[in-house]
């Protein structure tokens, strides 16, 4: 199982990085990314830190992504800050989506989705025409375990099984107590209608896309 959106206390997160990858891998997880919040006043700081930190994890533990949340910017600044992310070496990208619980500026998932991100993290009241942009770009619509967030789960779950978008499973953890069993994310799947088969083919689109 792999969990690609989790935050680390380079932004707003309570545990080191090497604490959170030890302990998603006590837990039974493959892989995970480090997803911390940036905008344009810390993007370089914090994919510095990430990317470096990823670096130099153990190659024969679990697999540590360096990736990045784009969180609350402006509409016009996401090609701009996904081009520098790249280019320094963020392999997963997550777009902090028109949540139920956030005041998000409206035409966030659209203007995400148009740039070169990795997933729509918790995108709310998830329009057909976006999730068939997701699809069509090969962009994850996130199923999230936060509290919250997940308010729209459903709603996302049967947009994506509408117009054949891929979903994911993401905690968007912050706390050791975030961080969930396995069984948690199996149960939240059928929760949302989702059958173990395709919680496994999802699981396995995500190995192959980032070569986990």
């Amino acid at each position: 199982m792999y969990d690609l959106h989790t935050h680390s206390l380079l932004s707003d997160g309570e545990l080191l990085p090497s604490e959170l990858a030890r302990r998603y891998e006590e837990k039974g997880f493959k892989a995970i990314a480090i997803t911390d919040h940036v905008d344009i006043s810390n993007i370089k700081r914090v994919v510095s830190e990430i990317v470096d930190f990823c670096k130099n994890w153990p190659k024969k533990r679990i697999k540590v992504l360096p990736g990045i949340e784009l969180t609350h910017v402006p509409l016009e600044q996401f090609s701009r800050l996904t081009k520098y992310a790249r280019k320094h070496g963020i392999k997963i990208i997550v777009a902090h989506g028109e949540s139920p619980v956030e005041p998000v500026i409206k035409g966030t998932n659209k203007a995400a989705l148009e740039s070169d991100i990795d997933i729509l993290a918790h995108p709310g009241k998830l329009t057909r025409e976006d999730a068939l942009l997701a699809k069509k770009k090969g962009i994850f619509l996130e199923i999230t375990l936060r509290k919250g967030h997940n308010l729209t789960n459903r709603h996302v779950a049967k947009i994506a099984k509408l117009t054949g978008a891929t979903i994911i499973f993401n905690s968007d953890s912050h706390k050791l107590k975030d961080i969930p069993k396995l069984l948690v994310i199996q149960k939240v799947a059928c929760e949302v209608g989702i059958d173990k088969d395709t919680l496994k083919a999802t699981q396995t689109k995500i190995k192959n896309k980032f070569k986990i």
